[in-house]
């Protein structure tokens, strides 16, 4: 009889890539924690362009609802968002990516938690068989109700649900990483707190 292998989801420079979604200028007044939530991506975005790793980023409908947010600098990091019409960010261009990078972990965090993000999540598990790392306070929506339940829902679905800290650190693997003094400045002070314990 066959050992089955359990899924772990451990994080390295080597297996991963990040996924952004929708965090887009319109959206700024209606989410729940939104400047928090900019603030905790902005630091997984600075991590994965320190340690050299992929990211991709989308935006729901940009003609009617804006840009990514200034604060996330996609420019300087060499970033060209990937428009989309449909919730999930499986759309062909970052399919391509996923599949040119071999990542078998892809950490995703963005808008709406219960909309566009768990129909990402939903899709990579079921299509890709990546694994997916939800960076709890780096998601949200509207709703905490719905963002709180999306979170459930898609950590029953198979997906780790995790943090902005867990995962730099968890990429970082030691001190001896040669990039850790610079990792370190980004989680020097707690990540924004985002109302998941309220």
């Amino acid at each position: 009889m066959g050992s089955v292998v359990k899924q772990i989801g451990r994080l390295t420079m080597n297996n991963s890539m990040l996924f952004v979604c929708d965090i887009q200028e319109k959206f700024r007044n209606n989410i729940q924690h939104f400047d928090a939530m900019v603030e905790n991506t902005s630091r997984l975005l600075k991590a994965f362009h320190i340690l050299g790793m992929p990211v991709v980023c989308t935006e729901q409908y940009p003609k009617g609802l804006g840009h990514i947010v200034p604060e996330l600098e996609l420019e300087k990091y060499g970033i060209k968002p990937v428009a989309k019409t449909q919730f999930s960010m499986c759309v062909p261009e970052v399919v391509a990516a996923l599949k040119k990078q071999g990542a078998t972990n892809v950490v995703l965090c963005g808008i709406e938690g219960h909309v566009c993000v768990q129909q990402t999540t939903l899709q990579l598990l079921e299509d890709s068989g990546v694994s997916v790392h939800l960076v709890a306070d780096a998601v949200s929506s509207r709703s905490m109700t719905d963002r709180l339940l999306a979170l459930q829902r898609m950590r029953d679905s198979g997906a780790f649900v995790t943090t902005t800290e867990a995962v730099v650190l968890g990429l970082a693997g030691g001190s001896s990483n040669p990039n850790f003094k610079d990792l370190q400045k980004i989680i020097m002070e707690p990540s924004a707190d985002t109302g998941l314990l309220q």
